[in-house]
């Protein structure tokens, strides 16, 4: 297999679905003549003209809404945030019409968009360029939600959400988009609503996701050196769920620690807890534990945005206390 960065991934992943279905096009700051801005559409504007790659307005909830208006004639938009922090301009469009049209219009239209950039902290932004979105958009019915870094499911899951025929909102990550890894050549795709395993265990279940994936095998290696086996569950697609496998996890483990990046306060960790005390209860060994930011905005500083971030300390001290240890 290839060895690709996260960025070239989901450019092969954009190329393909482009030459494959005509109806493809994508849209948003930056993404033509200056191949986007974090270069994940270097290449494309030669490639597929002006018409097909399009740059558009500093107007976040203008060039959303032309998405939607597109999706519903028949196209398939992506349509690429500069950061989610940007696309909150953009939620009318997001809440109020992509996720609702096709209940509110009776299976009549369609959206078949994916809004696609990257969210979280990257490194010294500050506060309103580094919030996680998840859990703002996972309360909404009608969107399906992608939340991943690793190169090789970056493809298969984009080129899953362009075929989709729902809004697919795809969560990357702006400090991985030079992270490498093994990506397969041609037609390669990946379920939306299937996690993965990342490391098999057999003493704690540690749900992580996005980049805190990577922050989570960091942890179980260190912790494998005193004896203790972290099954680590990556659900990939937050919307849909992969219920049953965390619930499978949970049930071989009978511990829970959820590692997200975010603020706690109803997080999607929280939701994650809810359905395993409801489902595994009678499983668990010990009240799960969560891992989340500390509830303040994020500092511009280097040392204290490290202190604010979800901490290798901090989820080693959730898994032991979860092990009463």
């Amino acid at each position: 297999m290839a060895i690709l960065t996260l960025r070239e991934a989901l450019n092969q992943a954009l190329t393909e679905e482009m030459e494959r279905d005509p109806s493809v096009f994508i849209m948003g700051e930056e993404v033509a003549q200056y191949d986007g801005a974090y270069k994940v559409t270097k290449g494309m504007l030669a490639k597929f003209g002006p018409m097909r790659v399009v740059d558009s307005p500093i107007s976040e909830a203008g060039f959303a809404g032309l998405g939607v208006g597109a999706a519903m004639c028949g196209l398939r938009p992506v349509i690429e945030m500069m950061t989610w922090n940007f696309a909150i301009q953009a939620f009318d469009q997001i809440i109020n019409h992509a996720a609702k049209m096709l209940y509110m219009s009776g299976g009549q239209y369609k959206v078949p968009m994916v809004i696609r950039g990257p969210h979280g902290a990257a490194h010294m932004l500050g506060a309103q360029h580094s919030q996680c979105v998840d859990h703002m958009l996972v309360n909404c019915p009608g969107l399906k939600i992608v939340s991943t870094v690793i190169p090789a499911e970056a493809k298969g899951l984009m080129k899953s959400a362009i075929r989709d025929d729902n809004t697919v909102l795809f969560l990357e990550s702006e400090m991985l988009y030079g992270r490498s890894g093994e990506v397969p050549e041609g037609e390669y795709t990946i379920p939306l609503g299937v996690g993965d395993i990342k490391r098999e265990g057999t003493d704690v279940t540690l749900v992580a996701w996005n980049k805190m994936v990577l922050l989570a095998l960091d942890v179980a290696a260190e912790l494998e050196k005193e004896g203790i086996s972290v099954e680590i569950v990556d659900p990939r697609t937050l919307m849909p769920l992969d219920e049953d496998m965390i619930f499978n996890s949970v049930r071989k483990t009978n511990r829970l620690v959820v590692l997200e990046e975010g603020w706690g306060v109803a997080s999607f960790g929280c939701h994650i807890v809810d359905r395993v005390v409801k489902e595994c209860f009678d499983y668990l060994d010990a009240p799960p534990e969560r891992v989340t930011n500390l509830f303040v905005p994020m500092p511009y500083n280097e040392r204290l945005e490290h202190e604010v971030m979800p901490t290798a300390e901090r989820t080693i001290s959730a898994i032991k206390a979860v092990l009463y240890k």
